[in-house]
């Protein structure tokens, strides 16, 4: 029987990356899945139906509250219910859905430390929070506010970093990514009457779109600092969601867990 039989997922973010593995990680387990992303989801979509399983994609802004409405909604009436929501739509720098990708914002590549933090473009920082913190906020809440009215409880997944708890990745990103934990913390002390556990997973460096474009030396540098020396894959990561929408994390809400090889340390 497999561990999400039953189950009804949402994966915001789900068309690449993290999200695309949660998706289909969850399948494999059980799970329908609606898969939400600017992107085209229908990769996603079809690996998850060659599963035997259903899935539906919904294009989706993550911060509009009206589409994080949406998104929950289409679980519901076209596939029964909600019962664990990932979100894992995210950005590193300003400009990264738009396709004006500049690598060097990816990390603290510059000497000049100093620099990078006076001449940060406060509207800049606004985008990345916009996304990966508001855009949370929004799929949370609206999660939430279905789980509550079905009167079933469920598990929301939010995908936070190991930027939250170290500042080198980069003031936005790293700014943001504290609140995704933050956040979590908040919303699993507000919604755990209502049957809804709240938990973060805070990967280290995980080979997705984002991470592709360091340079092979910023790439070195970065793994000095892992104990396992090597980058995670979507897959590791979508293994510690399983969990966390599993039941066999029933005690488990307002944590987070650092599938990171060995880099963070309290």
């Amino acid at each position: 029987m497999g561990r999400l039989d039953g189950k009804v997922a949402v994966v915001t973010g789900g068309s690449n990356g993290i999200g695309r593995a949660c998706a289909i990680r969850f399948a494999e387990e059980g799970a329908d899945v609606v898969v939400a992303d600017l992107l085209d989801g229908s990769g996603t979509v079809a690996e998850i139906e060659g599963l035997g399983r259903k899935a539906v994609f919904v294009e989706a802004d993550a911060t509009s509250a009206a589409h994080n409405d949406a998104i929950m909604a289409r679980a519901v009436t076209e596939l029964g219910r909600l019962d664990t929501v990932v979100t894992a739509a995210g950005v590193a720098f300003a400009g990264y859905r738009s396709g004006e990708i500049d690598p060097s914002r990816m990390a603290t590549a510059t000497p000049d430390r100093a620099s990078q933090f006076v001449e940060l473009v406060p509207d800049e920082f606004r985008q990345v929070l916009e996304v990966n913190l508001t855009g949370t906020l929004l799929a949370v809440q609206a999660a939430a506010r279905v789980m509550r009215s079905q009167g079933t409880g469920g598990s929301i997944i939010t995908i936070a970093s190991i930027a939250a708890k170290h500042p080198e990745f980069g003031v936005s990103y790293s700014v943001s990514k504290a609140g995704v934990w933050m956040l979590t913390k908040e919303a699993a002390v507000h919604l755990v009457s209502a049957g809804i556990r709240v938990n973060a997973i805070g990967p280290g460096f995980i080979e997705t779109n984002m991470t592709a474009m360091i340079s092979p030396e910023m790439r070195t540098a970065l793994l000095a600092g892992v104990p396992m020396r090597r980058m995670g894959t979507p897959r590791e990561v979508a293994n510690t969601a399983l969990f966390l929408a599993s039941d066999e994390s029933s005690y488990f809400t307002g944590e987070i867990l650092h599938p990171d090889g060995g880099f963070y340390t309290e």
